[in-house]
């Protein structure tokens, strides 16, 4: 290693037409020169910025007990996300490759000094990385599988693929879906839409829940402000996407085509004609008010596949005219409703006694769904 550049023997697969990739090894105390975590988060206009959960401090403790031991075997690689800064110069002779790989030198270049960004970005293996930052055995050589790549995109694509059998926290990838634009497994896929309506109803100045619902990348300082977790709204807007609910018909499964803006406006002008209707239990703790809660958030959902199937059938989702229909609609359940203080007339819950479980959720979505029901016929 020379004072700006690391120098390694190194295999380069031929795999991918466009992004080289190179299996090599660093000295446990080179990792943290070479690596930096990119640590989801986003910028102060709301742009999502890297996809790494935070660290573990017991399971960093525990891999650091292991390293720290006298005979280590240690094949838990890394892979890495390495610059286009990166040189690999093929070996000389005969038969340097295979077909399959090619061997020679790969040279990366550091950072001038310990404060500037690394040049490589961990895409696995940041639990590891941070034990081997500090492991009294820096020498110990580790695996890496690097591959040259600085887009964004690429990355977040790779960091969900390889943590597909160890499930990663289902808000860190709610939140990164919406950014990964190549084709994914089935599972993932699935999740991808509902995904990128939950972000834009954090995001969006016309969202009722902006600023209000809480993400992987969600700040310490801000934590009190977010009420509603992201995967409660997730889960209500994923029923509603199915073949029973009202968001179902703008997904065209035989062209594969999704009319997301006309969700996004059904999703806008339901959730807002709800705050409107419930202003006292907008917005606050879900100690404080169950509409805030799993429980509301899941049932209230339920019952905007009915509300919204009514309204749209009667005004466009775009008129003016909507919003008011909303409201009226909301109007006939808000006398039945024990959001933040009282008793649930007929199912015999105090507020604060309903939880974001099954049985509850189902209990309190057939309440509010007959209400509104029997409402409406007696309106007719």
């Amino acid at each position: 290693m020379t004072e700006n550049l690391i120098t390694r023997r190194a295999l380069r697969i031929n795999q991918h037409p466009d992004i080289p990739l190179y299996l090599f090894a660093l000295e446990a105390g080179e990792v943290d020169l070479v690596a930096d975590v990119a640590r989801i988060s986003r910028d102060e206009a709301g742009k999502l910025l890297g996809y790494q959960r935070p660290e573990k401090k017991q399971h960093v403790k525990q891999i650091l007990e292991y390293l720290d031991g006298d005979e280590v075997l240690f094949p838990n690689g890394l892979i890495l996300a390495l610059p286009s800064s990166v040189r690999f110069r093929g070996s000389r002779g005969p038969n340097p490759s295979d077909g399959l790989a090619t061997i020679g030198m790969l040279e990366i270049p550091l950072p001038e000094s310990r404060e500037a960004p690394r040049p490589a970005l961990i895409v696995d293996g940041q639990q590891r990385s941070l034990a081997l930052a500090r492991t009294r055995n820096a020498k110990l050589p580790i695996t890496v599988a690097g591959f040259v790549s600085e887009d964004l995109h690429v990355q977040r694509e790779q960091f969900l693929r390889v943590n597909t059998v160890s499930p990663l926290p289902s808000d860190l990838v709610s939140e990164l879906l919406p950014e990964v634009n190549t084709q994914l497994p089935t599972k993932l896929s699935s999740r991808k839409l509902p995904a990128i309506l939950v972000n834009a109803l954090s995001q969006d100045a016309d969202s009722p829940f902006k600023g209000l619902i809480k993400q992987a990348s969600t700040t310490a300082s801000r934590k009190s402000e977010t009420v509603v977790k992201d995967n409660s709204l997730l889960q209500a807007i994923t029923a509603s996407l199915s073949p029973s609910g009202v968001l179902f018909p703008y997904k065209d499964l035989s062209s594969g085509t999704i009319d997301t803006s006309t969700i996004r406006k059904i999703l806008v002008v339901y959730w807002t004609a709800v705050r409107d209707t419930f202003p006292d239990a907008w917005g606050i703790s879900p100690n404080k008010s169950r509409l805030m809660h799993g429980v509301g958030i899941r049932s209230m959902g339920q019952l905007m596949d009915r509300v919204m199937e009514r309204v749209m059938f009667e005004v466009d989702i775009n008129s003016d005219e909507a919003y008011s229909k909303v409201i009226a609609e909301l109007s006939l359940v808000e006398p039945y409703c024990r959001w933040t203080k009282g008793r649930w007339p007929e199912i015999n819950y105090n507020w604060n006694e309903l939880e974001n479980i099954t049985k509850h959720i189902n209990i309190l979505s057939n309440y509010l769904i007959r209400v509104y029901q029997k409402a409406r016929m007696g309106a007719a």
